[in-house]
């Protein structure tokens, strides 16, 4: 067995090293990287959970990437037309990554009750729509399926149903505006068949989910023509990349736009989420390895005679070094265990059980996402370790300035 080793081994299992002076000061320092660890555990956790929710609520209404005539005009609830018949629908196949694309359609319109109305669009959807993000937001009934006859089953939410006093079964009419402001407005009417909960607010008062045939019809357009594509790719991290091959690979007349893009506020907003992370990281690594570096100099001070007779009996400084290196390593060690299970039973409270909720208003979600990746856990303890590790190696240059006779004198 390595000396150093066996020595530093001997060091935290002795009985009389344990009821030393040093102790509570060993306990501290334990704690303190214990600590460190769970913050950083729960700041990475719910940084990432937060932003991967935010993403998949945004792409549940838009598709990664979304293909429209560059003449669209949606602020004024219109639409100009694209055929439906491209080259890269319904399969992207000269692009690799590209997992689903679908056509839809949007139009603006006013839900009028016997004491209020409400404003927004009906968002049109075909055959080929990608339920699968919005499977986790319905909360009561069932997903709407459409075909190439008409449908009035609506999917709403729960601001809106909320909001106007609807119930799951309810039916109402929804008015449409003509181009020409001397006509009467068309009147529709449509069945809710399901209610759903996004918890983004800013996007569940602004659609409604109906059939892509109402929106054909209300606009008198073929059954060719749709409003945008939206394209689903098989990795966010390749959201820019793949906006770029998309956009060069439609007609000239066509724009594509990234998720990004077409909500920059958000998106910009929840990048800062990653600089509060780091900001939060360093301050803990350091706060750690502070407590670290004072628990070193006191094991010592406490050790101060052990050091002068090892000393005297001829061991060089190193080597009495990594006695202590090695000792103070246990104890970081001891506190990233305690630290990593007390985190993530933590995180696995909040990911299963939910008792902290926030506000959707502010945060776009009802409760604290958790997301727990193995991978960044295991670069953040190794990271921890590594740096604790050689910044205790500075401290312990201290046991080469100890004079053996001065220490095997000296009194603790």
């Amino acid at each position: 067995m390595n000396f150093e080793f066996f020595i530093a081994k001997r060091l935290i299992s002795a009985q009389s090293y344990k009821s030393k002076v040093s102790a509570p000061i060993i306990k501290i320092g334990v704690l303190a990287i214990a600590i460190s660890i769970v913050v950083m555990l729960v700041a990475v956790a719910v940084s990432l959970g937060l932003q991967q929710k935010i993403r998949d609520k945004a792409v549940a209404f838009n598709g990664h990437i979304t293909i429209s005539n560059f003449d669209a005009n949606l602020s004024e609830g219109a639409q100009v037309p694209i055929e439906k018949n491209q080259p890269f629908y319904p399969k992207f196949n000269k692009l690799n990554g590209i997992s689903h694309v679908q056509a839809v359609a949007q139009k603006f319109g006013i839900i009028r009750t016997k004491t209020d109305f409400e404003g927004l669009f009906l968002k049109g959807v075909g055959e080929d729509y990608n339920w699968d993000y919005f499977k986790e937001f319905l909360i009561q009934g069932r997903l709407p399926s459409y075909s190439k006859s008409y449908s009035e089953a609506v999917l709403v939410s729960e601001y809106l149903a909320n909001r106007l006093g609807f119930k799951l079964g309810d039916s109402f009419q929804m008015y449409f505006l003509k181009s020409d402001t001397s006509r009467p407005p068309s009147i529709m009417k449509f069945n809710i068949v399901g209610i759903y909960n996004s918890g983004f607010e800013e996007l569940d008062q602004t659609f409604l989910i109906g059939d892509l045939n109402h929106v054909q019809r209300l606009n008198r357009w073929s059954v060719n023509q749709i409003g945008q594509f939206e394209v689903f790719i098989d990795d966010y991290k390749d959201l820019d990349s793949k906006g770029v091959e998309v956009y060069s690979e439609i007609a000239t007349s066509l724009n594509a736009e990234t998720i990004e893009q077409k909500y920059p506020v958000i998106f910009e907003w929840i990048k800062i989420f990653d600089k509060n992370t780091y900001g939060i990281i360093i301050m803990m690594i350091i706060v750690g390895v502070i407590n670290m570096v004072t628990a070193l100099l006191v094991l010592i001070l406490e050790r101060t005679q052990m050091i002068g007779i090892l000393k005297a009996m001829g061991s060089r400084s190193w080597s009495v070094q990594k006695i202590f290196i090695y000792t103070a390593s246990y104890l970081a060690f001891t506190g990233l265990i305690l630290g990593n299970a007390i985190g993530l039973s933590l995180l696995l409270i909040q990911k299963y059980l939910s008792p902290i909720q926030l506000d959707p208003s502010i945060y776009y979600v009802t409760k604290a996402p958790i997301s727990i990746d193995l991978p960044t856990i295991l670069i953040l303890n190794i990271s921890t370790f590594l740096i604790c590790l050689a910044t205790l190696v500075i401290p312990s240059y201290l046991i080469a300035r100890i004079s053996p006779v001065k220490a095997i004198q000296f009194d603790s």
